[in-house]
């Protein structure tokens, strides 16, 4: 049965947002295609007339991924625009965040998978990665953009860092203290 340009877009973005949650909680090895279009309610057979590769799907994922994280941030700062990378900075460094990887920052779920892979899904990563750089950089009080953007490359590593090492111990308490030393390290912190 033929399905309409409208449902196979809608079918598309289903895809793309059931893999990026997938490939979040998984890797990107954890997931095949067969298991992803199941869990997107759809038959193994229409992967490829969606994506040329699962490289491209996971390409588009991470961009997904990324980019609602930016939005997120951009919402937080809204809402708080006196203080907007402490905002940021709170629900990033948060035990919610750390206990729902499937949505939360692809960067701590996948940045080592990412490393391996290819062209495609590292120019995209890389991309996004920039753009969040700069939206960090925006916050930052300060005359000198070079000082600004050293602050914001410190401030997002120090983030994905704590939270990848947050998530990878056993020790809850341990991994609490993770998120709270390096919240107080951070800008607004009271370290």
């Amino acid at each position: 049965m033929r399905v309409s340009r409208e449902q196979a877009a809608e079918n598309r973005e289903r895809i793309i947002a059931v893999a990026s949650g997938l490939f979040r909680e998984r890797g990107f090895n954890g997931v095949g295609v067969a298991d992803l279009m199941q869990s997107a309610g759809l038959t193994h057979g229409g992967f490829y007339g969606h994506f040329e590769s699962k490289e491209d799907l996971m390409a588009q994922a991470s961009a997904r991924a990324l980019d609602g994280s930016r939005d997120l941030w951009r919402d937080l700062a809204s809402e708080h625009p006196d203080r907007p990378l402490d905002a940021v900075l709170d629900h990033y460094l948060s035990s919610a965040h750390r206990d729902r990887p499937q949505h939360g920052c692809l960067l701590t779920s996948l940045g080592s998978d990412v490393a391996r892979q290819g062209v495609d899904v590292r120019r995209t990563v890389t991309e996004r990665f920039t753009s969040m750089i700069g939206l960090i950089e925006s916050w930052i009080p300060g005359r000198s953009q070079a000082a600004k953007r050293r602050r914001a490359l410190a401030a997002y590593s120090t983030m994905v860092g704590a939270m990848m090492l947050a998530r990878m111990v056993d020790d809850p308490e341990l991994s609490d203290e993770i998120l709270a030393a390096s919240r107080a390290h951070l800008p607004g912190g009271q370290g």
